[in-house]
C-alpha cells in the first residue's frame, strides 16, 4: 500500500526544479501574459427626439387657426359683406377635427414643462422600458400622474383649452348683442342674397378637413420640439382631470419618451377623441344650421353666428377643459299690469 503524500511529493518536485536551474515561480509569473478582459456592453440607445406625429401637429395647428380666426370676429358690423365674411370664419370647423386638434394642441402645451419631460426620459432608460411605459400610459392615464411635474404639465394643458373657450363664448355674446343693435340700420333688415347657397356652404364646411394657417403650423412644429415654446403660464392642476386634459397629458408623456413617431399616429389617435365633446360640438353645429335655414335678414344671420357658432362652441370647449361659462343674466321681469282701482263713493 502506497504511503505517498502529495504535499511531500510537491516539495520534492520543486527542489528538483531549483537544482536543475529551471526558472523560478517569480520568473514564470513574469512570463505569463495577461488575460484580455471582455469590453463592457454598449449603453442602450437613447430615446428618440421629443415629438408628435406630424399629422397631429397639423391637427393642433388647425385648431389653433380656427380659434384665433373666430375669436377675432368683430361685433362692429357695418354692412352685409362684413356679416358674410364673419360667417365664413365662424362656420369652418368639423367637430371631430376640432377635438383632435384641441387635444394635440394641449399636449404640445404640456411638453413645455421640461422637468416633466426629463423625468419620463430618465425612467425610459432602454427601448424595452420605453415601449412598456408607452403601453402603460395608453392603458391607464393615472400612470402618468406619478412623474415629476405632471400636475404642472396638466395645468398647461388645461390652460391651452379652457380660456380660449371662454373667450369665444364672450365674443359670441357680443356678436349676439350686435344682432339687436344693428336692427336700426337699413342694410341689416335686407334679406340675405342666395339663402340656399349660404346654408349649403355652411353645411359643407362642417364636413371638410380643417386647414391650418402656414404660420400656425410653423409655430406648432417649433413648439413641439422645444426651440419655440408656446407662450403659456398656468398653476399646477391636481387630478381628477376632464377627459381632454387627461388625454393631452397621456399624449405628451408618450411624446416625451420619443414613442410618438409619424408611424404611431393610428394607434395614438384614440387619445385625441372624446365623444362627449364631439357630441356637444355636433349639437352646436346642427343648431347653427337650423338657425340659418330659417334666417332671412342679415341681423338674423348675426344672431345665429353669435349664439350657435360662437357661444355654443365656446361653451363646449370650455367645459371640456373643466371651465364653466358665466351664467346668462336673465332679462328683467316685466312688472305686471296694474289693475285700475275703483274709487269708493260715499253714500253721505
Amino acid at each position: 500500500m502506497s504511503t505517498f503524500h502529495r504535499p511531500r511529493a510537491l516539495i520534492l518536485l520543486l527542489a528538483t526544479a531549483l537544482a536543475s536551474g529551471a526558472p523560478g515561480l517569480e520568473s514564470l509569473a513574469r512570463q505569463r501574459k495577461p488575460v484580455a478582459e471582455a469590453p463592457p456592453p454598449p449603453p442602450p440607445p437613447p430615446p428618440g427626439p421629443v415629438g408628435l406625429p406630424d399629422r397631429m401637429v397639423q391637427d393642433a395647428a388647425a385648431y389653433d387657426s380656427y380659434m384665433r380666426r373666430t375669436v377675432s370676429i368683430s361685433a362692429a358690423f357695418t354692412d352685409a359683406g362684413a356679416v358674410s365674411r364673419a360667417l365664413d370664419q365662424a362656420r369652418a370647423y368639423e367637430p371631430k377635427g376640432l377635438v383632435h386638434g384641441a387635444v394635440a394642441y394641449a399636449a404640445i402645451a404640456a411638453l413645455e414643462d421640461q422637468d416633466f419631460v426629463a423625468s419620463l426620459r430618465a425612467a425610459g432608460n432602454s427601448p424595452e422600458h420605453r415601449q412598456q411605459m408607452a403601453a402603460y400610459i395608453l392603458a391607464n392615464p393615472a400612470y402618468v400622474y406619478s412623474f415629476t411635474d405632471s400636475q404642472v404639465a396638466a395645468g398647461l394643458a388645461r390652460e391651452a383649452l379652457g380660456p380660449r373657450g371662454l373667450w369665444l363664448y364672450a365674443d359670441g355674446k357680443a356678436v349676439r348683442k350686435a344682432a339687436y343693435d344693428i336692427q336700426k340700420e337699413g342694410w341689416s333688415k335686407a334679406e340675405v342674397t342666395d339663402l340656399k347657397g349660404r346654408l349649403a356652404a355652411a353645411e359643407a364646411a362642417a364636413g371638410n378637413t380643417m386647414e391650418s394657417e402656414p404660420e400656425r403650423l410653423a409655430q406648432e412644429r417649433q413648439s413641439v420640439t422645444g426651440p419655440d415654446p408656446l407662450p403659456m403660464i398656468a398653476p399646477p392642476l391636481a387630478p381628477p382631470y376632464t377627459p381632454l386634459v387627461a388625454q393631452a397629458l397621456q399624449l405628451a408623456a408618450i411624446a416625451a419618451l420619443g414613442e410618438a413617431r409619424d408611424d404611431d399616429y393610428d394607434h395614438l389617435a384614440a387619445l385625441t377623441a372624446d365623444k362627449d365633446t364631439q357630441n356637444c360640438l355636433g349639437a352646436a353645429k346642427r343648431n347653427f344650421h337650423q338657425c340659418l335655414a330659417v334666417a332671412k335678414p342679415n341681423y338674423e344671420d348675426v344672431f345665429c353666428m353669435g349664439q350657435h357658432a360662437m357661444m355654443d362652441t365656446g361653451a363646449c370647449m370650455a367645459r371640456a377643459a373643466g371651465y364653466e361659462p358665466p351664467p346668462e343674466v336673465p332679462p328683467p321681469a316685466k312688472a305686471p299690469p296694474k289693475t285700475p282701482s275703483r274709487k269708493k263713493h260715499s253714500n253721505a
